[in-house]
């Protein structure tokens, strides 16, 4: 792995080689960190995992703007993680005129829409005279389911980058029943890279991609830096196999993080945002 500080403007293609560049490493509510949204890089291709409320600002700040994305995944519905996507929507509709594509199932696209997009995007002009529907702002691809067992893993293509989504159990008290339970999901990038999401303490989930899928060189996981919660704490995470935290990066983390030292405790480090991490 290759880590490169942005110098200059965000560049959203690359020699062929597999990029991340973290335009937030922050939890929710971070100040001194964007919030953790995350750019793969390969090639001509791009993805952008997660458009937060301050995603178009960062994008900014690395001299990039929201137009330029032209490819979104989506998580789950926390609004570090969509809040940005209602302005993606406007600004491609009336900017651009340009609509990003969304990969997304059609579960997750109700859900999306009907209680986080709609409100502030159904009404506007339309050339039917009707309501302004997810498709009037976004173009789907729908991801191929792959099993069910022992949790949903499906799987798409953005251009040349091969993308395998599977469930996560982020909120409290969610068990196996995942129709019913939150939607939250992590990305597995061309075998190779491990994005948890946002997620509690999930060790089988870690177990289980890694035998499946052996080939994984980085997995970037979700770090709360204190006990209890909906996320992974540090304190939990350092029960992973040694194997495992020494391929591990942490993101998503709180203003506190100077506080902890993740090289002494086996890992890769703290994520770094505005830098690429090339494989």
């Amino acid at each position: 792995m290759r880590v490169t500080p942005l110098t200059g403007s965000l560049q959203l293609t690359n020699n062929g080689e597999l990029s991340l560049f973290f335009v937030g490493v922050g939890s929710a509510f971070s100040r001194e960190h964007y919030q953790t949204n995350l750019l793969v890089i390969k090639g001509n291709d791009h993805l952008l995992i997660d458009c937060g409320t301050i995603c178009s600002h960062a994008l900014w700040q690395y001299g990039s703007v929201i137009t330029q994305i032209q490819n979104v995944l989506i998580t789950h519905s926390h609004a570090d993680h969509i809040g940005g996507l209602e302005e993606m929507a406007f600004m491609g509709r009336y900017v651009s005129g340009k609509k990003p594509v969304m990969y997304i199932d059609d579960n997750y696209k109700t859900i999306l829409w009907d209680f986080s997009l709609s409100g502030g995007q159904t009404y506007g002009e339309s050339l039917t005279g009707g309501p302004l529907e997810f498709e009037d702002y976004f173009t789907q691809v729908k991801p191929q389911i792959l099993a069910m067992e022992p949790r949903p893993l499906y799987e798409t293509w953005c251009e040349n980058i091969n993308i395998k989504l599977f469930r996560t159990k982020h909120m409290e008290n969610e068990f196996e029943d995942w129709d019913n339970t939150f939607y939250s999901i992590g990305v597995l990038i061309d075998e190779r890279i491990l994005v948890t999401g946002d997620t509690r303490f999930d060790p089988e989930l870690i177990s289980w991609l890694t035998e499946k899928y052996p080939t994984i060189e980085c997995i970037v996981h979700d770090c709360q830096l204190s006990d209890g919660g909906v996320h992974a704490s540090y304190n939990e995470l350092k029960n992973l196999p040694a194997d495992i935290r020494s391929k591990t990066l942490l993101c998503h983390y709180g203003d506190n993080w100077r506080d902890y030292k993740p090289e002494a405790d086996g890992f890769i480090g703290f994520a770094r945002q505005g830098v690429y991490y090339t494989f």
